[in-house]
């Protein structure tokens, strides 16, 4: 075990430090400037209406990174306590699913061995005999969601939940009681989709990383509005270590102007409340981007210093301050600083990473680079078969991991296999040229 650095106790760690600009002094030497007075009386302005202010919520949302495991206690049991504990009554839609039925009554079952109350509703489009327009305004069933203390979405397309509840862009009497609940106190939960529309902007359908990458990414297609539960500051994707999402979630914040980012992992929630989110589960990366910069230049995406954060189990985002706390078992366990005199890297070999959206791929280079004793890990993303007729068809990108000075990790062994937390990683991502075809037969001698 590696030296322990007690003072960490105490001290969160900033991702990233925004220094306030100061107003210059005044200089006494320095004239005033006088205002002239028009001779002409000025009308009085009429009273103006107070602005209304912004409804506080009190409730919790929750993303689910998607594959949710029937026995993860820890994710299930989370969303039941938020919404009040034993015998907390909760609605869960199946809308996104393609058998809303059995994709609800698995949650309902889920939900109730943890000791909530819960209900299926019937709003999902593959229900044929459902009236969908009626359905979200019948005053029965917005009852039931108003009563309830918790709201589950589950799994399946997330379009389907957005056309259903906000059609057009314009809320349904349904989806205002959702909000009524977590505004209340309420949690909003929801898994894999349910996880997606958690954010203002979502991914409506962007299965191919590379083309988002290359320009892909019209609103209506891959982009479309979410329901805006974690609030209008973050963007929200799943099943984001698996799928190597983070290559679409990137250039979607740089493309509508956000500035942070979480992505969530399989079998992980992330509990958003108020401006604190913490992690319960495997893993996910917090993306900074407000000091990074791009090229336009070049014509087609890159970007140069995103900064990254792998966070696991019981670590917290302070998002208003962006400061990460790692969970107090990663404190006690080793400081990995290539800064310290102190610091023993575990890997010492360069390493280059040939498809860097590959499952896990992200998560294993970032934790490589803070236990190495390498400045850098590279790593390659193309299409091997690109169609015909695509005029980017050579496009790649070369995605390039780097320590910065206020680089650093944590790891601890003391629950069995090895959990890090890394903060303040950059990553550069360029452009690069791949001609076709990639190889040959290697010639006979």
């Amino acid at each position: 075990m590696r030296a322990l650095f007690f003072v960490l106790l105490l001290m969160p760690v900033l991702l990233s430090a925004q220094p306030r600009p100061q107003a210059p002094a005044a200089s006494a030497a320095a004239p005033r400037t006088v205002m002239q007075v028009s001779p002409s009386p000025v009308p009085a302005r009429p009273p103006q209406p107070p602005v209304p202010e912004e409804p506080v919520i009190k409730g919790a949302a929750v993303p689910i990174g998607g594959a949710l495991r029937a026995d993860n206690d820890e994710v299930w049991g989370r969303i039941v306590q938020l919404a009040g504990g034993k015998g907390a009554r909760f609605v869960v839609f199946g809308t996104a699913s393609e058998d809303p039925e059995a994709s609800a009554k698995q949650a309902v079952d889920l939900l109730q061995r943890r000791g909530a109350v819960a209900e299926a509703l019937p709003v999902a489009p593959k229900f044929g005999w459902v009236d969908l327009d009626k359905v979200v305004r019948d005053p029965a069933l917005i009852r039931k969601v108003q009563h309830a203390r918790g709201v589950f979405f589950t799994g399946g397309l997330q379009e389907r939940i957005v056309d259903v509840l906000q059609p057009g862009g314009k809320p349904t009497p349904m989806l205002e009681a959702i909000w009524e609940v977590y505004r209340k106190g309420g949690v909003v939960a929801g898994t894999s989709a349910g996880a997606a529309i958690m954010s203002k902007v979502m991914f409506r359908d962007a299965p191919s990383i590379l083309n988002v990458l290359k320009g892909q990414l019209e609103d209506g297609k891959q982009l479309d509005h979410g329901l805006g539960f974690v609030g209008p500051e973050v963007f929200v994707d799943q099943h984001f270590l698996k799928r190597g999402r983070f290559g679409r979630l990137i250039p979607a914040m740089r493309a509508k102007g956000y500035q942070l980012g979480l992505g969530v992992e399989e079998n992980t929630a992330a509990v958003f409340k108020g401006d604190q989110v913490e992690i319960v589960g495997v893993g996910a990366v917090f993306i900074d981007l407000s000091e990074a910069t791009s090229d336009p230049s070049i014509g087609v995406f890159n970007l140069r210093r995103a900064r990254l954060a792998y966070l696991e189990d019981g670590d917290r985002i302070d998002l208003k301050n962006r400061v990460v706390v790692p969970a107090p078992v990663k404190l006690r366990g080793d400081r990995l600083d290539a800064g310290s005199p102190d610091f023993k890297p575990y890997y010492t070999e360069p390493r280059f990473i040939s498809d860097m959206l590959g499952d896990q791929m992200i998560a294993n280079a970032m934790r490589y680079l803070i236990d190495s004793n390498q400045s850098e890990v590279q790593g390659l993303s193309f299409d091997a078969a690109p169609p015909a007729g695509d005029p980017l068809r050579e496009l790649g990108f070369l995605f390039r991991l780097y320590k910065a000075p206020d680089s650093v990790g944590w790891s601890t062994d003391e629950f069995g296999g090895e959990a890090y937390t890394v903060i303040n990683v950059r990553l550069d991502i360029t452009p690069v040229r791949l001609p076709q075809p990639l190889f040959s037969a290697w010639p006979k001698p």
